[in-house]
């Protein structure tokens, strides 16, 4: 015997299914990022750290290539204000917002008194729910 379900159940049945998958898409992004960045800096900074420990134990590690495995840990952390806003809207959004570069072209310029409101603890607020916040 099946009991019919009421249609308030399967809209909160519904809603409850977007959010989740909604939250799982985000998490599935932030996850990749993380794994590309923390990718890159092994890539980059694994060789050099056993080079190190090498040249610490033999000497026997070639002061030009030490030099090479280091200049590649710096290309690492130039890549970092790559590969942020190619993955992340957010920081892409704050930097357009705030860098002069970044800005389109009739955006307002943020003054440092708004700023330094919305930095503090002071001024009005609005209040932030669960909806807002995703």
């Amino acid at each position: 015997l099946q009991v019919p379900c009421a249609p308030s159940q399967s809209v909160a049945g519904s809603e409850s299914r977007r959010f989740t998958n909604k939250h799982s898409k985000k998490a599935l992004k932030a996850s990749l990022t993380l794994g590309i960045l923390l990718g890159m800096f092994f890539v980059a900074w694994l060789p050099f750290f056993v080079t190190n420990v090498t040249q610490a134990v033999c000497g026997c590690v070639p002061a030009s290539f030490f030099d090479v495995l280091t200049w590649l840990g710096y290309c690492n952390s130039t890549m970092n204000p790559i590969i942020y806003p190619l993955f992340m809207r957010d920081f892409k959004r704050a930097m357009g917002k705030y860098l002069p570069c970044c800005r389109r072209s009739g955006e307002p310029r943020p003054s440092a008194i708004s700023l330094s409101m919305r930095n503090s603890n002071s001024g009005p607020r609005a209040a932030t729910s669960l909806k807002n916040v995703l």
